[in-house]
């Protein structure tokens, strides 16, 4: 009983050690402007599939589980305080400039290079049958395959150095005889909002969808697979509360910027003497106890939100850090 106790807690501790090494990763919509007038063809206006493949790709990496992924939401609202153009979405300097804001490790930027037709027509019969039947007015007899390629390129960006840690490329192909790109035309998918849903059951079942499905899957696949050469990085919190309320909820002077995530564990620490330079006063040491912890629940660029527990009572200026 003892031996089984002992391996359950061994499993438990190898997988919670296992989810903590999880590196962080956002994902930038895609950029399209290579492809752009032909998207405008398919679907009748121009819909933003580098945000549709993003989306796709950010599910990939979920189901997986490797990699651990920030939530759009998180992403969208730094890209918006930071007035982040759609032609900045292949750059990797200030993708990691995003991503640093939102302390994950990488970020994956990337371009879409095909997204389209390859179509291929043969008349049965050649010129003479189509000679013969022209008469009648039946013309030769056809026969029509329709084609969709997609071709997309990604790159995983270090936060920290803006280095390119991987390049990827996914390639999807489908083919079906007697069809369109998207079975009814562009009116056959959900799109709204200038954002075609590449979610939807209409879109995801036809060849273009097929084709979708199938680079984006390479991605992930290679993506995941170059997990391990992302550095670990070793973040040093240094903060202080700046507001208390009476339930305990303290708001900090550090955010996302600091490297602070929802989830982490802050120690709070009062300081109670100062040591100083008997020759030039400088200070040169504070000598601290422990009040408590604060875990955090919320997190934006510039500060944090989070709940108090502890045996005394913390107050504003208290220090927090995380070792």
């Amino acid at each position: 009983m003892k031996r089984q106790i002992v391996v359950a807690l061994a499993f438990f501790v190898a997988g919670s050690q296992a989810q903590a090494q999880k590196k962080r990763v956002a994902v930038m919509n895609f950029d399209y402007a290579t492809v752009q007038s032909g998207v405008s063809a398919i679907f009748g206006s121009n819909q933003d599939i580098g945000k549709g493949i993003a989306d796709l790709l950010v599910d990939r990496l979920v189901t997986d589980g490797t990699l651990s992924v920030i939530e759009r939401k998180a992403l969208d609202k730094v890209i918006a305080e930071q007035n982040f153009s759609n032609s900045d979405r292949a750059d990797a300097t200030s993708a990691a400039k995003i991503g640093k804001v939102l302390g994950v490790d990488a970020i994956i930027v990337g371009s879409i290079t095909q997204f389209g037709r390859d179509d291929k027509q043969t008349t049965v019969g050649g010129d003479a049958m189509g000679r013969v039947t022209g008469r009648f007015g039946v013309g030769g007899v056809s026969k029509k395959n329709s084609k969709a390629v997609v071709a997309i390129t990604a790159r995983m960006v270090d936060t920290s150095t803006g280095e390119i840690l991987a390049s990827v490329t996914g390639h999807g192909e489908s083919t079906r005889s007697g069809t369109g790109l998207v079975g009814a035309g562009g009116s056959g998918t959900a799109a709204a909002g200038g954002v075609v849903d590449m979610k939807s059951s209409n879109f995801a079942n036809s060849i273009l969808g097929e084709a979708v499905s199938d680079s984006v899957t390479q991605l992930a696949k290679q993506l995941e697979a170059k997990a391990g050469t992302m550095p670990t990085r070793t973040v040093s919190i240094d903060g202080m509360v700046a507001d208390v309320s009476g339930d305990g909820t303290m708001i900090l002077n550090v955010g996302s910027a600091a490297g602070v995530k929802v989830g982490d564990t802050l120690q709070v620490r009062r300081g109670t003497r100062k040591i100083t330079d008997p020759a030039t006063g400088k200070v040169l040491r504070v000598i601290e106890e422990s009040v408590g912890q604060v875990r955090i629940t919320e997190v934006d660029a510039q500060s944090s939100v989070g709940k108090f527990t502890g045996t005394g009572s913390a107050k504003v200026g208290d220090t927090v850090k995380n070792q």
